[in-house]
Order: structure tokens, then sequence, then C-alpha cells
């Protein structure tokens, strides 16, 4: 009975002769097949594969063909050991759980692409020892460079990774120095933006949502709220805030909770806040409690992520330039990473307000 060789039927073990090792594995198809297979050194399909211009075409399509025909894939890692940097950026951003930094990423990995890079994604859940811990790995991987919206952008473990030759630019913050390239959005002109919205609606009793207050952009914005609210001329104590523990959809839900518990004679008639996500929150939680919106409570909030203009009441934000962000933090990084002399720049952007229906005037 003819079978193909190396089959045996269930039942039946090998016989006298027959070979129970498996077949052996194909080896992997490496730099020197490809010489041997082009007729060409070593040297010329390094030339190929980094450095095409100093290769003649037709020995550079001849050992293109040989690539194609073996099958051959370069080995990045060696190439990454033997080169001492990788193609691959990094970015460590502060909660991936927030529309508004998986935007700014994506905008990083079409710059990154355009430079035939690839971007890693790293979260820290806005915890210091996750953030380190990102850090500190993407040294080890010799990334070519990293962004990073850091938990406290003034930390000194920052430079420590630049001290040991890897560029690094922080996002959606600012330092106090120019040690680091840093791209950001005017937070305190945002949160005065937001409220001088409200007061031109006629507002006299507002409140803050958001935090926590410790958080570097959630404090920029309350300062330049309460900055507008005096220049107004509204009393500090017609300011409420609302300090939140993170800045999600759930602690905009318990928000909502605290401002329905307030006197209705005092309660607030617009909410600002912190982030979409909490402003999202809020919205949701009124409209499950059958609270007019804008009628009984105005909401605003900051980041115009996607979801703002497809709520159930529009809402209006204060927009932030992600794609902008996302774009000029990958040429900072590649513009230090090339080796030649640099200076550290600190790029700010301004925010504006986009007015939809969740604080539009009755």
């Amino acid at each position: 009975m003819n079978r193909p060789p190396g089959r045996v039927p269930a039942g039946q073990t090998r016989g006298a002769g027959e070979s129970s090792q498996p077949p052996e594995p194909r080896h992997s198809v490496g730099v020197k097949d490809v010489a041997i297979a082009a007729g060409v050194s070593l040297g010329t399909v390094s030339n190929v594969l980094n450095r095409p211009d100093r290769v003649s075409e037709a020995t550079r399509e001849r050992v293109l063909k040989a690539v194609r025909e073996l099958g051959f894939v370069r080995n990045e890692s060696a190439r990454t050991l033997r080169a001492g940097r990788s193609r691959v950026l990094a970015y460590v951003m502060l909660d991936a759980t927030n529309p508004f930094f998986t935007d700014v990423a994506r905008a990083m990995e079409g710059s990154a692409e355009s430079a035939d890079l690839t971007l890693f994604l790293c979260d820290s859940g806005n915890r210091a020892e996750r953030e380190q811990a990102h850090l500190d790995r993407l040294v080890e991987q010799r990334v070519a460079g990293i962004m990073v919206t850091a938990v406290d952008p003034g930390s000194p473990r920052l430079l420590e990774v630049s001290a040991r030759g890897v560029p690094l630019v922080v996002v959606d913050r600012v330092r106090d120095d120019d040690a680091l390239c840093s791209v950001a959005v005017d937070d305190h002109l945002g949160g005065r933006l937001a409220v001088e919205h409200l007061v031109e609606r006629g507002h006299r009793r507002i409140a803050f949502v958001g935090g926590p207050l410790g958080l570097g952009q959630v404090a920029d914005r309350l300062a330049g709220a309460r900055e507008a609210w005096a220049t107004a001329g509204r009393a500090a104590a017609d300011l409420t805030v609302i300090d939140t523990p993170a800045l999600t959809v759930t602690h905009g839900l318990s928000a909502c909770e605290a401002l329905l518990a307030q006197d209705v004679d005092r309660r607030p008639t617009a909410a600002f806040c912190a982030n979409d996500l909490v402003a999202l929150g809020v919205l949701q939680g009124m409209v499950g409690r059958e609270v007019s919106v804008p009628g009984e409570l105005a909401i605003i909030g900051y980041d115009d992520i996607e979801f703002a203009g497809a709520a159930a009441v529009p809402l209006t934000s204060v927009r932030q330039p992600r794609a902008d962000l996302g774009r000029t933090a990958t040429e900072l990084l590649l513009a230090e990473g090339e080796g030649t002399p640099h200076t550290h720049r600190r790029v700010v952007f301004e925010p504006e307000v986009v007015a939809r229906a969740s604080t539009r005037t009755p």
C-alpha cells in the first residue's frame, strides 16, 4: 500500500529502518545566502539594504531579486545591537483610556511611519512608578527616542533618560527649564476661555469639575478659570470646585450627584469640566435624571474628543490641537536624534472653544 513518506496509519508503529526523527527544519536565510545567490560580497548586500545610493542600479536590482526569491527578512534585533540604536520610537501616555491621548498617539504614528520608523505605545496609568518602569525598559531596548506625557514633567528621572543617550520629548506639559524639548497646549488660557464663554452667556454661579487637582493640566485649567471669573467681577464663592479622583466618565457621574445635592437656590447653573470624559459623565447623569441641559445646567468640557460632538446633547468643549501635538512632538524628537548640535525647544499651542448645544443660551 502506497502512502506518503513519513506518515504512519493510526494504531501502527514504524518498522525497522523507518526514521522516527522529524524532518530537518529549513535554516533561516541570512545575508551570506543573499550574497552567494546574487554573486556579490557581504558588504555589497549591506550597502543595498542600508545605503542603496552607494550601489549601481544593476547590482542593486540583482541583490533585491535574490532577497525576494530567497524570502530574506532582515534581523532587525541584530541590526539594532550592531548599530546601537533601533528604528523604534516610543510614547509613554498618561491614560490609554482617554481618547485624547490615543488621538495624539495616532498623529505620532503617522509621523514615525513617514520617517520609516515604528511607534511603540506604553500606558503609565498616571502612576509615577509605572512610568519609570516603562522608561527603564525602553532605554534597555535602545529605542531611538521617547515621548512621554509625564506624571511629573519636572521629574529629574526624565533628565536621567536623556543623559543615557536617549532623546526625550515631554508631551502635553512643559518643564520650568529648557533641559528637554516639550510640546503642550496653554491650559491656563483654555480655562480662561471656557469660563469667559460661560460668563458671556450670563452665568453667575458655576462649578469646576475635575481632578485630582494636583495634576498639572487640571491645576492650570482651574487657575485660568478662576482668573476669568475674577476678571468678570464674579464672587470667588460663586465658583464651586468639585474635585474628582480621576478624569473619567464614572467620576463625572459621581460629580453629577454632588451638583444635584446642593441647595437649588445656590446650585451652579453651569459646569466647566476638566476634560470631556468628566463632562460626558455629568451630561449622562443630568439627562438620566431629566435635568435640562443647558436649560438647568450648561456644560463645557475640555479636549474636544470625537465623542463630544456626538453626545445626546452635543457638548461644547475647549479644543486642543491633538494632531499638531503628536506631529510636533515627533518632529522635535527626530531633530534631536539626528546627532547635530541641538537646541531644546518649548512649543505651546493655543486652544479654542467649540460651541455646541450644551451651553446654548435658552
